[in-house]
C-alpha cells in the first residue's frame, strides 16, 4: 500500500510540473555554435529574426547541434576530430550528460535525434579499421549500441520524414587523430549516401560517378516530402570545378548542379552548408571560402540568385527565403543583424 501511495504521489507531482518545452527557451528557430571575441565557445538559440534567445557554454570548439524534438534539450558535438557531445538544457545553460566517443572512435560533429528524443545517433569514425560507425546514446550519456555507417568518413545524419530511416553522408575521406585533419585515402575516396533503418539495415546506398570519387559528400538537408539535398567538398585538381550541390531521393540518382566558371573557381571547392525551402522549391549551398551563397531552382537545377556575405557558411529556411550566418557575426535573411560573435560552419533547425 505504502508503494501504492508514493507511487501515486510521484505520478500526481508528474502531471502538476509538466516538462518544460522551447517556449521556455524562448522559442528558438536554429542552433549554431559560435565563438565570442573573447574565445568562449558556446551553443546559441536563434530566431527566425536572428536574435539571440540563449547562449550555453561548450568546452572547446563547437561544429553542428542536435534539438531534442520535444523538450528544451540540444546537443553540441565537437568539431571533429573531437571525442566530445554534451547534452544541454536550454532553459538553464547546464551541461546535463556528456557523450564520450569509445576507445579508438570520435565523432564528426553531427547527430540525430530519434523521432521521439529518447535516443541519440552520432556519426563517428572507427579510426583504427577506417569504418563510419553511427552510435546509439540514451540522453543520459549511455551508449547503447552502434552500427555499421556503410562507408568512410560519415560527416552529416539526418532523419527522414517517415521517422524510421536514417540518411548518412559518407564523405569517403579516411583520417586519424595522429594525423591530425590529414586526409589519408584522397586516391581511394568512395563517398556515398547511405538509408538506414534505425537499427541499422542498409535499404538503399548511391554514389557518384567514378570520375567523381573525389568530391566528398558532407552535410544534408531533408525536406517533407523526402528529398534529400546534400553539399559536397572537392579534394581533387581545383582547376576541374565540378558540382558541388546535388539532390536526391531513397531509391533514385543523384542530380547534380553546376554554377558559372567564374563562381565555381571562388568557391575553391568548398560548400559548406546546404538548406532546403520546401514550399518555393528552393535549394541553397554556402562557400565561406567564396564569400557567397547560392540558390537553385530545385526542379530545373538552374541557378536563380547568388548573395555575397564576407565567411558565410550557415544556411537554413526560414519563412519565405533563407536565413544566413558568417564568421563575422553577421545573421541575414529578411532582415539583418550582427552579433559581437563568430558564429561556426552551421545553423540547425530546431
Amino acid at each position: 500500500m505504502a508503494n501504492r501511495r508514493h507511487f501515486l504521489a510521484g505520478l500526481l507531482a508528474a502531471t502538476a510540473c509538466p516538462r518544460p518545452t522551447w517556449a521556455e527557451a524562448g522559442s528558438p528557430a536554429f542552433l549554431s555554435a559560435a565563438m565570442t571575441r573573447g574565445g568562449r565557445y558556446q551553443l546559441c538559440g536563434l530566431s527566425a529574426a536572428g536574435q539571440i534567445t540563449f547562449a550555453c557554454p561548450l568546452p572547446d570548439r563547437g561544429h553542428a547541434a542536435a534539438a531534442h524534438p520535444e523538450q528544451p534539450l540540444a546537443v553540441g558535438f565537437a568539431r571533429r576530430p573531437g571525442r566530445f557531445a554534451v547534452v544541454l538544457d536550454c532553459v538553464t545553460g547546464n551541461e546535463i550528460a556528456r557523450f564520450d566517443a569509445p576507445e579508438g572512435r570520435h565523432f564528426y560533429g553531427h547527430g540525430a535525434f530519434s523521432p521521439d528524443g529518447s535516443r541519440l545517433y552520432t556519426a563517428e569514425n572507427d579510426y583504427a579499421s577506417a569504418r563510419g560507425v553511427i552510435g546509439v546514446w540514451s540522453l543520459d550519456g549511455k551508449r547503447l549500441g552502434e552500427f555499421d555507417s556503410h562507408g568512410t568518413g560519415p560527416h552529416d545524419i539526418r532523419l527522414m520524414p517517415d521517422g524510421q530511416t536514417l540518411v548518412v553522408a559518407n564523405g569517403g575521406i579516411e583520417t586519424h587523430p595522429d594525423a591530425g585533419r590529414t586526409k589519408l585515402n584522397i586516391p581511394l575516396m568512395e563517398p556515398s549516401l547511405a538509408f538506414l533503418t534505425l537499427e541499422g539495415a542498409l535499404l538503399d546506398q548511391q554514389r557518384l560517378e567514378r570520375s567523381l570519387h573525389k568530391n566528398s559528400i558532407r552535410h544534408l538537408a531533408v525536406g517533407p516530402d523526402g528529398t534529400v539535398a546534400f553539399a559536397m567538398q572537392w579534394q581533387g585538381d581545383l582547376s576541374e570545378d565540378p558540382p558541388l550541390i546535388g539532390v536526391t531521393r531513397r531509391g533514385g540518382t543523384p542530380r547534380l548542379f553546376t554554377v558559372p566558371p567564374e563562381q565555381a573557381t571562388r568557391m575553391q571547392g568548398y560548400a559548406g552548408s546546404v538548406a532546403l525551402l520546401a514550399d518555393a522549391r528552393e535549394v541553397a549551398i554556402t562557400s565561406p571560402r567564396g564569400g557567397l551563397a547560392q540558390v537553385f531552382d530545385l526542379g530545373s537545377g538552374a541557378l536563380t540568385r547568388t548573395i555575397g556575405m564576407m565567411d558565410v557558411c550557415g544556411v537554413a529556411a526560414s519563412g519565405t527565403g533563407f536565413l544566413l550566418t558568417s564568421g563575422t557575426g553577421e545573421v541575414r535573411g529578411e532582415t539583418q543583424v550582427t552579433h559581437d560573435l563568430h558564429w561556426d560552419n552551421h545553423l540547425v533547425p530546431i
